[in-house]
């Protein structure tokens, strides 16, 4: 029941942001407001931002593939090859031109960058338990922020494309670990 909860409020947060903003090219007062509370440093944007980058997120995607296959967690390795990759195709090719909000020529809505790095965090999230898990969610929370603020300072998004974009990560990503997973079942008994 929880992770239902958790799917709709990240589809609430997206779902509100994309109406709000579906064709637009500039920044709402939200935006303009988040924009000067992020530092000057173009130096300190470019590190920020870079956990949102392939070349850390397939490295993290094989460690997590690596470690669920020690564990012959099957459902979790589904998980870990398939959900980051269909939110980002589905965020690249579906919902990116269905909103049609732009920033400096290029379709800004929901974060592309976000949509990659929140999809791995919350599988993440979603294999561990515990104290692990809210350690996961709130380092989680920070990169996403910490990411958010680097591109919005590059001029790469709005702040309203990186919340859209994380909401709709968490709660595809939830949903899809929401569905019945095959299991595996017990060994058959050599007798």
């Amino acid at each position: 029941m929880t992770r239902w909860v958790v799917v709709a409020a990240g589809m609430a947060v997206f779902l509100a942001f994309g109406i709000a903003f579906t064709g637009d090219t500039g920044p709402s007062a939200l935006d303009t407001a988040v924009a000067a509370l992020v530092p000057e440093s173009v130096t300190l944007a470019w590190w920020l931002a870079g956990p949102t980058e392939p070349y850390v997120l397939l490295p993290v995607l094989g460690l997590l593939a690596g470690f669920c296959l020690l564990r012959r967690d099957w459902p979790g390795l589904a998980l870990t090859l398939a959900a980051p990759a269909l939110t980002v195709a589905v965020n690249t090719w579906l919902l990116k031109p269905l909103f049609g909000r732009y920033y400096g020529g290029h379709l800004a809505y929901p974060s592309g960058h976000t949509v990659s790095l929140v999809a791995v965090l919350t599988v993440l999230a979603l294999l561990t338990a515990g104290r692990a898990r809210a350690a996961v969610v709130v380092t989680g929370v920070l990169l996403t922020a910490g990411a958010g603020a680097g591109m919005i300072r590059l001029g790469f998004h709005y702040a309203t494309d990186v919340a859209g974009a994380a909401g709709f990560a968490v709660a595809a990503v939830t949903a899809l670990a929401a569905l019945p997973w095959p299991r595996r079942g017990p060994a058959p008994s050599a007798g």
